[in-house]
This record gives C-alpha cells, sequence and structure tokens, in this order.
C-alpha cells in the first residue's frame, strides 16, 4: 500500500511537473522577412547562384558544340584525331562537373557565402528569443517552421513580432503567411 501511494504522488508531481512548463513559439521565416539584411543577403546569394549557373550552362553549351562538331567530324579522323578529341571533350566536362562542385557541392561556395552573410543574422535572432524567453520565464520556445508539427497554435504564444521589436524592427503583418 506504501509503495503504491508512493507511486501516485510521485505521478502527480511528474504529471504537475509538465503542466507547469511555459511554451512560446514564433515564426523564424517571419522574422527573417523583417531584418533588411537577411532579404539583402538572400538576394545576393541568389544573384551569385544565377550568375555561377549561367556559367555552368554556357560551359555544357560549349561540351554540346564540341560534341556535335565531333559528330560532323568523326568519319574525316583517323583514330588518334578521334581519341584526341573525346579525351578534350571528356576533360572539358570534368572539368565543369569541378567547377559547378566548386560552386554548389556540400562544401561549395555558395553554402560559405550562405553561412558567412546569415550567420550572424541568426545569432541575433537567437539571443534575442533567449532574452524574451529569459525575461517571460519561458520554458521553451518553438519553431512553427521547423520540422515540429502543430495541430493547434494559439496565436497568444506566438512572440515573433516581441522577436522582431526586440531587434529594433517594426513587425509587419503583411510578411505573415
Amino acid at each position: 500500500m506504501k509503495k503504491i501511494l508512493t507511486t501516485a504522488l510521485m505521478l502527480t508531481f511528474m504529471v504537475g511537473i509538465s503542466f507547469a512548463q511555459k511554451l512560446a513559439y514564433v515564426d523564424s521565416e517571419y522574422i527573417m522577412k523583417h531584418i533588411p539584411e537577411y532579404t539583402a543577403g538572400q538576394k545576393k546569394i541568389d544573384d551569385l547562384s544565377n550568375q555561377w549557373q549561367k556559367e555552368v550552362d554556357k560551359q555544357y553549351a560549349e561540351i554540346e558544340r564540341m560534341y556535335q562538331a565531333y559528330q560532323n567530324d568523326q568519319p574525316n579522323l583517323n583514330a588518334d584525331m578521334r581519341r584526341r578529341r573525346e579525351d578534350e571533350i571528356v576533360n572539358k566536362e570534368k572539368a565543369v562537373k569541378e567547377y559547378q562542385r566548386g560552386k554548389f557541392g556540400f562544401d561549395g561556395e555558395i553554402i560559405k557565402q550562405r553561412e558567412a552573410l546569415m550567420k550572424p543574422i541568426q545569432d541575433r535572432v537567437s539571443k534575442a528569443i533567449q532574452d524574451i524567453a529569459t525575461a517571460q520565464q519561458l520554458d521553451f520556445i518553438l519553431d512553427r517552421r521547423s520540422e515540429v508539427s502543430f495541430l493547434y497554435a494559439n496565436p497568444k504564444m506566438d512572440k515573433s513580432n516581441e522577436v522582431i521589436t526586440k531587434l529594433g524592427l517594426k513587425p509587419n503583418p503583411a510578411l505573415a503567411n
């Protein structure tokens, strides 16, 4: 009987603790849309990406032209000339793929640029969120745009506008989705 009473008391205590936790959420995408440096940085990254993609497309078009010229000239070429032209096309294609990997790959230039431009902004937002959580004694702040699935989110719990204000900006409801 004593064990049952102790277990019930502990269970009640644990349930009480779980309900005592204070939650809030933010919409990070909405917050980022308010930060001019973010939109400018995103535009710069998009411009670089488009510029590099045009260069890749241009080089692939050149490879296609080389291949078409090879196809047209092939009957007139001896074995050694065919092999040299084929090697030239293959090497050009390898170079383009390496360029593409260097710009868009896992450790590519676009990732480095994004990190360099966005990390300071993300750090500012994170600091503002932490300050609000500390000031309002919140236990958790979730990001509405992350993997966490909300079946319901009380708008009173949304702290996005407070984060925007903490960053020294004015919330614009038109930017919300």
